[in-house]
């Protein structure tokens, strides 16, 4: 779970334009080139511009664009800069790309209609119908600390390198994050496969309108939260037929927290990084969704119970929390919230057994897992717990072991053999 120390930059004013003229802009900045040395606009030229697409209201369906909100280019050389000043090996980028902040309809954690917004990032090549990717990305406490918003979030650097193989990709912010409305529903496999296939349709919507296509087959990866987003997304499009045009072509999480009765009961007994934190967002955000407790002093000892839930409101970043926190669970919790959460019943067993099988399916396409044998925060027995699954299943799958790193560490090991794994499924 990416939990960062950055403090999100300040948001961007954004000037209304006319939907022709936005259309018009968003044609020319796609354009293809030719070569990765082609010349596209630079990272310091980002533009913004909002626009209401036609069906944008509140009524739209799903997956309708309702604003191209920025845009921007990177060449080739700028995008390999961005990922070596992040440790992020740049030797797979080809090509520079065009990257959109993206506003679309989708539906929250109760099936309401909403907002989501997303990076869509388009790349410099004259291909008409582009191999397309979907990155989920992991655990965001700051609504703003997301692909679409902040530049120099690593989940940015990802879709910047997927692109830079030639593929479009969609990166959704989920639901309350970015610039979406509403609270973040924490890993509710609902909202998280409906922004997901739904910032997909989007996606398609804004390639179209540049004279470009996405291909049917989805190549799906996520870090963190993004890691069980992964198998539920690519359950949705393959078993499911959430979506008449999209399938996944094939998996790829990287170090997702599988078995997630087993990690909220570690965080209860502090025998994971940053165990507070983790399950007080876990607790505030099911709260809202599912009902945890009547009153934070159910679940919260003071004075915590009395700040708890402002804190967990999107607008305060990962070290604003851990400032505001205690360093253990013990310290934050009540002993018969933490005796709940380490054994669940009811509601809250159920819901989480959801979350625990996230990869006990067959798919008919490859998975390949990826994590760190030296990850505290989202521990390698998880990655063990979900490829056991498709074992069972004796569906195609690999585990690899990244090294003796940290959690984030490790996404940015896998992210290059993400993008082998990638091109060895291209048509």
């Amino acid at each position: 779970m990416d939990i960062t120390h950055r403090k999100p930059p300040g948001s961007r004013p954004v000037v209304v334009a006319p939907v022709v003229a936005a259309v018009a802009a968003v044609a020319l900045l796609a354009a293809p080139a030719a070569t990765a040395t082609t010349t596209a606009p630079s990272a310091s030229a980002a533009s913004t511009g909002s626009t209401l697409a036609r069906g944008g209201g509140r009524a739209a369906a799903p997956g309708t664009v309702v604003a191209v909100e920025a845009r921007g280019g990177m060449t080739a050389a700028e995008v390999s800069l961005s990922l070596r000043e992040a440790d992020i090996d740049a030797s797979r980028v080809r090509y520079g790309a065009t990257w959109y902040r993206v506003l679309y309809r989708t539906t929250d954690s109760a099936g309401a209609p909403t907002t989501a917004s997303q990076l869509v990032v388009l790349p410099h090549t004259r291909r008409a119908t582009l191999p397309v990717v979907s990155w989920l990305h992991g655990t965001t406490v700051h609504r703003d600390e997301v692909a679409s918003v902040n530049p120099a979030s690593n989940d940015r650097r990802a879709a910047l390198l997927f692109a830079s193989t030639g593929r479009a990709v969609s990166a959704p912010d989920y639901v309350g994050l970015g610039r979406g409305e509403g609270f973040h529903p924490y890993g509710d496999p609902a909202a998280t496969v409906s922004a997901a296939v739904d910032g997909l349709r989007a996606a398609r919507a804004l390639a179209r309108s540049t004279g470009r296509d996405l291909a049917r087959e989805v190549l799906i990866s996520g870090f963190s939260q993004g890691g069980p987003a992964t198998m539920l997304v690519g359950r949705a499009l393959r078993e499911q037929g959430r979506d008449p045009y999209f399938r996944a072509g094939a998996l790829a999480p990287v170090a997702g927290p599988f078995a997630l009765s087993a990690f909220e009961a570690a965080a209860a007994d502090d025998a994971v990084d940053h165990a507070p934190l983790y399950l007080a967002y876990f607790a505030t955000a099911w709260n809202r969704m599912y009902g945890l407790y009547d009153t934070p002093a159910e679940a919260f000892r003071a004075p915590y119970d009395q700040r708890i839930e402002e804190l967990f409101d999107g607008r305060h970043s990962a070290r604003d929390l851990k400032e505001a926190l205690p360093a253990t669970s013990r310290e934050l919790f009540t002993p018969a919230f933490l005796d709940r959460i380490r054994k669940p019943d009811g509601d809250l067993a159920r819901r989480l057994r959801v979350l625990d099988h996230t990869c006990d399916w067959r798919p008919a396409v490859p998975v390949r897992l990826f994590h760190g044998s030296g990850d505290q925060d989202v521990v390698f027995a998880h990655a063990r717990h979900c490829a056991a699954q498709p074992e069972r299943n004796r569906a195609d799958h690999v585990l690899t072991d990244v090294g003796a790193v940290d959690h984030n560490t490790s996404v940015k090991r896998a992210l290059p053999l993400v993008v082998d794994f990638f091109d060895r499924r291209r048509p």
